[in-house]
This record gives C-alpha cells, structure tokens and sequence, in this order.
C-alpha cells in the first residue's frame, strides 16, 4: 500500500513540474506585455537587419511587445554602456535589455554580475536545442544560464572560381597564394571580431602549444606561444592589399572588393554567407566557401540579458521566440540569413526537421574551439602595438 501511494505520489510530482513551469512562463508572458525591449545587436549585415525587423513584426503581432533594435559596430560599445549606467547606480532601468554577444564581451559582463543568471534553460522552447553543441560554454567560460543560444558560426574563407580555383589548405599555401598575387589577399582589421578571430584561427594553425590556448593567456609564456603567428604575419603583411598599411574595417567591406576583383578572397563567421550573397546578387555566381584542412574555428553566439534591464520579462520572450523552430528555420535559410541554427533536428516534429535539414550546410572543415575569452583582448593588444600605427 506504501509502494502504490509512493508511485501515485510521485506521478502527481511528475505531472505537476511541466504544470507549474506553464504557469511559470505564462506569467512571463503576462509582465512582458506592452513592454518596450531594447535589443542591442551588432548591424553590420543587411540580411541580418531584415530578418530582426521581421522579428520585431512579430513580437508586435503575437505578443504585444514593442521591439527597437540598436544597431551596433561593435558590441563592446553596448559593455560600455551597461558597465557606466551601472556604475551611476542605474541598478533597473538600464538602456539594453537585450545583447547579442559571445566571447569576451560575454566574460566582461559576467565576471563583475552585470548580466541575469539561470534563466536560459527555463526557456520554453530549450527544449529543442542542440545541447551536443557548445550551448553551455562560452570560449571556454561557463554560461551558467546567463546567454540563451541563438546561431552557429564558423570562420570560413570566400574566393570566386576565376581567381581562386582550387581552395587553399593551410596557411602555408595562403602565404603562397599571397606570394603570387601580391595585393588579392587582406583580413579586417582587429579588433574587427572577424579581424580577430583571423589572428586566432592562425595561432590555432601555427601554435606548437595549442593547449595553452585553453586556459588565460600566461604573460610569462605568451611570445613563445604567439611567436609563430608574428613571424607569419612579419612575412605575409606586405604581400597584403596596400602592402598591409591598411586593412578593411569590415568584412562586408571586404565582400564589396572581392565582387569588385579589388581582392581575391573575403571572410565571414557565417559558412552560408557566400550562397546568401550569390542568392541576393552582392556576390558574383562564381563565389564558393572553404577553410583549412585541418579545420576553422567555430563558436555559438548567444544573447544576454544586463543585470539592470528594465524590460527582463519582455526580453525572456523575445529570446524564446529566437530559438523558436519558426524563427531558427527561417533565420538558416540562405535566401534570409543563413546563420546555422542551433536547434537539433532530432527533436523537431518531422515537417519542422525536414525544412531545417535542408538549410544545414554540408562538406564543412572541422570545428576548432575557440581559444579562452581572454585571448582576445591579448592578442588584439599585441597587434595594434605591433602593426596599428603603421
């Protein structure tokens, strides 16, 4: 008689914990309602634009929320911000309720409490995440629920088949190519996070001591750890697009030489980029991605929530909706966006899993982690002392 009370007991648990999380949500839902979300995310992609206006339409339409996007430069500039309205005692009404984010903006903001905790995984549609991707860390940093994922990315190369028919493999066979075609060759300038994320992919390649890459950089070992990379750089630098005196402030800048054959190869986080911008007609049809044998760095990006937003319901709502299957599968559509998604197939209704499936690229390098979050200021430092003055 104990063991059935026990049982009927523990089925009433069972059944109440979804209960008591719908109700839980469901008040969310509730406080967000008629909210204003400010939402800070970096603007330097029409594509990506559109596609968060059509969010914005949404939120509107289907749950009452008034969506203002700020577009960014940098994401830094919004850490600033949060750091300074904090720091004149603004402990809830901050101006960014919601960041995109990752890396080290994200270990910025977390080390000294200035974002929401634990609430990524109470998320609704969690549910459907991909959790055999990097969803919980963040270069190397736990996220403890302070970031909701939204994207993949990867470093990927651009070329286009008349000037760069057959892939380079390595950063050996790039510092060739450059050889030969003095001037074709370039990457945005740090602290660009494509610019940076150049320097990190070539240390990852170059470094005999990768595994120090894991932890903070040691200012003991790190010109040991990072000589490769400088002696690399000293040689290819005035091989490079104006000899390496200057540098794109972007990659789209760099998109817009390679379609107009002022350079021979561009970069992106995004391995759907290319066919995007061949479906839209920024880039000539002959455009193809690639990356390095070996494998390109990847990461997830996420979003935030400050410590002092003044609209956190809204915010929690608007991030569920960004890891929503509606809004993952139109987001990896190339002809959209075409950033991956970080949804796993496997645990979508079957009409869901299909169109996702046919957005996920295929034939991609290997993923290599991202170096600690602490690299990058590191190596940023480094190669603005070494090579920004010039």
């Amino acid at each position: 008689m104990r063991r059935v009370r026990g049982c009927v007991f523990l089925t009433g648990l069972l059944l109440a914990a979804p209960a008591m999380a719908d109700a839980s949500w469901q008040t969310v839902q509730n406080d967000a309602k008629g909210q204003t979300v400010w939402f800070n995310a970096w603007g330097g992609d029409q594509a990506v634009n559109r596609y968060l206006d059509w969010v914005s339409g949404e939120m509107k339409t289907h749950y009452a929320i008034t969506l203002k996007i700020v577009h960014l430069a940098d994401a830094a500039d919004a850490v600033k911000r949060i750091q300074t309205e904090s720091a004149a005692g603004r402990k809830t009404n901050g101006s960014v309720d919601l960041l995109w984010v990752n890396g080290e903006n994200f270990r910025t903001l977390k080390e000294v409490g200035l974002l929401q905790t634990g609430w990524a995984q109470t998320l609704p549609n969690w549910r459907y995440v991909d959790t055999d991707k990097p969803v919980n860390e963040d270069f190397a940093i736990p996220t403890d629920g302070a970031e909701s994922p939204w994207g993949g990315a990867q470093l990927t190369f651009i070329a286009r088949k008349q000037s760069l028919p057959v892939p380079l493999s390595d950063p050996e066979a790039l510092l060739s190519y450059a050889q030969k075609n003095p001037g074709k060759i370039t990457y945005p300038r740090p602290p660009d996070f494509t610019g940076t994320a150049w320097l990190e992919q070539l240390l990852l390649t170059l470094t005999a001591n990768s595994d120090a890459l894991k932890v903070p950089p040691d200012s003991h070992t790190f010109n040991a750890v990072t000589a490769p990379l400088w002696d690399y750089l000293d040689k290819l630098h005035p091989l490079l697009w104006r000899e390496g005196k200057d540098f794109p402030p972007s990659p789209a800048r760099m998109d817009a030489l390679l379609a107009s054959s002022n350079l021979n190869m561009s970069v992106t986080f995004n391995p759907a980029h290319a066919q995007q911008k061949v479906a839209s007609g920024e880039l000539p049809a002959d455009s193809y991605r690639f990356g390095f044998h070996d494998g390109m760095i990847g990461n997830v990006h996420f979003v935030a929530i400050p410590a002092n937003s003044s609209a956190s319901a809204g915010a929690k709502v608007v991030a569920n909706f960004l890891l929503s299957p509606e809004a993952q599968i139109r987001k990896a559509d190339p002809k959209i966006w075409g950033d991956p998604s970080v949804l796993s197939p496997q645990k979508l209704p079957s009409a869901q899993a299909a169109q996702l499936k046919k957005f996920i690229p295929d034939g991609l390098p290997k993923t290599l982690p991202e170096p600690h979050a602490a690299w990058v200021n590191a190596l940023e430092q480094e190669w603005l002392r070494r090579y920004g003055t010039r």
